[in-house]
Order: C-alpha cells, then structure tokens, then sequence
C-alpha cells in the first residue's frame, strides 16, 4: 500500500504558472474576449479591440521575468525528467516576437474591423497568438504539433472572416487545404518516429535516434522525412509553397501581415526544434535537405517577384507575399548550416528573423495605409507617394531598403551577413553563392517599388492621393514602432551580429 502510494506522489508535479503565463495570458483574455461579445453594445464593440491589445501587451509584460531563461514544468517525475515546457532563452526570444507581432495586428486591424465580426476576430487572434507564444517552448512532439495546430486553425478563419467575398474564401480555402496535408503528413512522420523510439520528448528523442533497433531503422528515417515534409509546407519552402500568394491577397490584410511574420515565425521555431533538438542523429540527412529547399526556396520567391505587374490589382502584396517566400529561403540557410557547423548557428536564423518581422510589418501597415484611398493596392499605386505622404514614403523606402540589405537600412545589411557567414563557415560555399545571387536579383524589385515613391506621375495619371480622412492612431503608432524599431537597430548593427552569435539552447 505504502509502494502505491509513493507511486501515486511521484506522478504528482507543480505547475510553473509563472512560466507558462505569456501563453495562457492571450489564451485568456481570448476567452474574455468572446464572453463579452455576447454583452457589449454594438457601439461598444471597438471596446473589445482595447482589450485585445492589453491583453497581448500584459503577455508580453510577462516574458519580463522570466528573463533567467531556466525553467521548465510539466515534466517527467521518473526516468529522464525530460519535460514539455520549456522557458529557455530561444523560447522567450521567439515568444517576445510572435506576442510583438500579435500587438502589431491588432493595432493595424483596431480602425478596419468595422465591417468584421469584432468578437470573433480578436478571440481567433489571442487564441492563435497564444497557440503561437506556445510552440517555442513545447520539448515534446505532441505539444509541438497541438500548439501548431492552436497556431493555425484560427488564421484559417482569419483569412476567410470577409464574410461574403469571394476571394477571401477561396484564400481560405487553400490554406486550409494545404496546412491539413502538411499536418496529417507531420502527424504520420511523428507517429513513425514514435514507433521507433517509444518517446515523444525532443531531448530523449536525440539519444534513442541514435540507437535505434535496426530492424526500426527504416521506419525512423521516414518519420524524419516526413516530419521535416510537413514543416516545410508551414514555412512556405518550395516547392510548398503554393498557398502563400492567393493567401496574403485574400486576407484582410493585417492578417497577411501576421501570416508573413507571425505565421513563418512558428513554422520555423518548430523546424528548428525538430531538427537541433530532437533529430541531430540524421543531421546527414536532414542539412542536405534542407540547404537545398533553401537554394529553391529564395529562387523562386525572388523570379516570382520579379514578374509582378505594376498595373495588376493586388501587385503589392502579390510582391510582399513572394518577397517572404524568398525571405524565407534566407531563414532557411543557418538551419541547414546548424548541420555541419553545430547549434550555434540558429542564432543567425533568429537575428534575420527579428530584423524581418519589424521591417515587414512595417511595409504591410503603409499597404495598409495606402488602402484606406487605393484599395486595389497596385504598384503603381504608390507612384508619387512622397508628393502627398512624405513620411510614410520614407518609412516605406526604409523597410523596402533593410529588406534589400541596403543602406540606410543597416540592420538589413548586419542581419544578411549573418546569414550568409553561417553558410561559408559551415562549408556550405555553394549556398552562399546562391544567397549572394538571389540578393543582387531582389535588388531589382525592391528599388523599382522604392523609386516609385519619389516619382512624379506620368502623362495622364494622378499622383497617389493623400489620405483626405483622419488616419486611425493605431495605425499611425504601427507605422512610427516599427520605423522606429528598425532605426534603433540599423543605429547598433552590432547587436545583431553579438545575438547571432549566442547560443539560445
């Protein structure tokens, strides 16, 4: 009896609320959230966006004390003591920028969610900002693909929330075709790598690998594969990348701005743990693979957004939407380059990662602007921007340059050296090679959109109007964070380079 007891105790275990509180701050006011809108007034409604917003904020208060980076909880009381969660220094950087860009959303979205479901919209926001904060510091598979899944399924709803508009459904539509492949593809891959194994914890998941029965060894590579198959559709790498143009265009466009940031960020959070973490023993296998996806990944995205016509309604973020399928082929290179050259090297991924989240949601929300008067958001529509919106043209010509690399965008600049030092000091010459020609070819499209601004009309065109109704302050203070974000970071080109260095794990 005394035996059952003990046993009994040690299947016992305090909960760290401290450590999971980012998380379940946003799952939370979620919740709150959607109770209230069955109370409020409809013109009380805006009231809802507010809250949101403080509660995204108080998320990201949280990560605060937690800046030790040495916590877990939820963890195994015999054997290893592997745990599932995880508040180490790669999770709370990554949970600072999923929760960050979660915040910039909701400021671009407070003043256009007029003809939205308002309480649907900010509780499918928290509950996926919260599935995001969640993924960084899950340590094992079945956390990992259920905070994935938290993740998704409600920018799924999110895409398609313009109810009656058709290209907002079909938009819908496709992504949610495409993420269920890739996640009934990981799932397979997981069970697979179960089988083999008999664990699901990352940590124990890196020795058992190595060791595995021979008879097993098949079924282990497969569910490798196949794990690394799915993440590659959630991180948009060709050729999985599909979805991703009619997505971004079909979605209200805050949304597609958290889709590029938000959305790429936990695709790649998961792919790194699955790879440094949880399968280095097929590091062989995996680091070719992906260095190739790489290589594909930036090409097409940058040919495709080289073919973007001016004058096609959409085009700018048709461009966008193609410019983060190339950006994500440079996320891509320090993963593979992690490899050959050790852990190390994710520190370059999480700099570039960073340095893309501010400049690119920066150009989403002077699109997001430019709407307000343009709503078929055309290249040329930004034709002779400075003349009416001197200062967002700058702004925008400052994002458009750090996404190029280009002076006075620094920081752009810092965070592509990273990436490509990672590919040549991991013996990866030939990635870099086709980094470095990938870079020149974006060149091209992004000082085209810059030039644009300064431009005046041609014969017979008007000049991209000035906005003649009052620009909502949200959108404003999106615009001056992020301008302001990247000048501080352009200002200290340093700190990239010393954070690409740390190591996170």
């Amino acid at each position: 009896m005394t035996t059952a007891a003990e046993s009994a105790t040690s299947l016992v275990q305090s909960v760290d609320w401290l450590a999971i509180a980012p998380p379940l701050t946003a799952a939370a006011v979620a919740l709150v959230v959607l109770v209230a809108d069955l109370f409020v007034t409809e013109a009380r409604k805006p009231l809802l966006g507010h809250g949101a917003v403080a509660g995204l904020v108080a998320a990201l208060a949280l990560i605060i004390p937690l800046h030790d980076g040495d916590r877990s909880t939820f963890c195994l009381t015999t054997g290893s003591h592997a745990c599932s969660y995880t508040a180490d220094h790669f999770t709370l950087v990554i949970q600072a920028l999923v929760l960050g860009g979660a915040l910039l959303t909701a400021l671009l979205s407070l003043g256009d969610t007029r003809k939205l479901p308002a309480g649907e919209f900010w509780f499918l926001l928290l509950s996926s900002a919260a599935g995001a904060a969640l993924l960084p510091a899950s340590r094992d598979l079945a956390t990992l693909v259920v905070a994935l899944e938290v993740a998704s399924l409600p920018a799924f709803a999110l895409v398609g929330i313009k109810r009656g508009d058709r290209r907002s459904s079909e938009a819908a539509l496709k992504f949610f075709l495409s993420s269920v492949t890739a996640t009934a593809v990981m799932l397979l891959g997981v069970s697979f790598v179960y089988a083999a194994t008999g664990t699901l914890h990352l940590t124990d998941l890196a020795g058992r690998l190595g060791h595995v029965d021979p008879g097993l060894s098949t079924l282990a590579g497969a569910g490798v594969a196949l794990t690394l198959v799915g993440f590659a559709f959630k991180t948009a790498a060709a050729p999985f990348h599909f979805w991703v143009p009619d997505t971004y265009v079909g979605a209200p466009l805050p949304i597609a701005a958290y889709l590029s940031v938000v959305g790429k960020a936990v695709g790649f959070t998961g792919l790194i743990l699955v790879t440094v973490i949880a399968f280095p023993a097929y590091a062989d296998v995996w680091g070719p693979a992906l260095a190739v996806l790489a290589a594909l990944t930036m090409t097409v995205g940058n040919v495709a957004a080289l073919r973007q016509n001016a004058s096609r309604a959409r085009s700018a973020v048709r461009l966008l939407a193609w410019s983060s399928v190339a950006q994500a082929g440079y996320l891509l290179v320090p993963i593979a380059a992690a490899a050959y050259a050790g852990e190390r090297r994710i520190g370059s991924t999480v700099a570039y990662a960073l340095m893309y989240a501010v400049v690119n949601f920066g150009a989403f929300a002077v699109a997001a602007l430019v709407a307000r008067t343009r709503p078929g958001n055309r290249l040329d529509d930004y034709r002779g921007l400075y003349a009416t919106r001197p200062l967002a043209a700058l702004a925008l010509a400052f994002f458009l340059l750090c996404l190029a690399g280009l002076p006075p965008g620094i920081i752009g600049l810092f965070a592509k050296v990273t990436v490509f030092s990672a590919a040549v000091d991991a013996g990866l010459g030939w990635l870099a090679v086709v980094m470095a020609v990938n870079v020149v070819v974006a060149l091209y499209y992004y000082l085209r959109w810059t030039a644009a601004l300064f431009r005046a009309p041609a014969d017979g065109e008007e000049a991209a109007p000035a906005v003649r109704h009052r620009v909502p302050a949200p959108l404003t203070a999106a615009i001056v964070l992020t301008a302001a974000a990247g000048v501080a970071l352009s200002g200290a080109p340093q700190t990239v380079l010393r954070f690409a260095a740390v190591n996170l794990f």
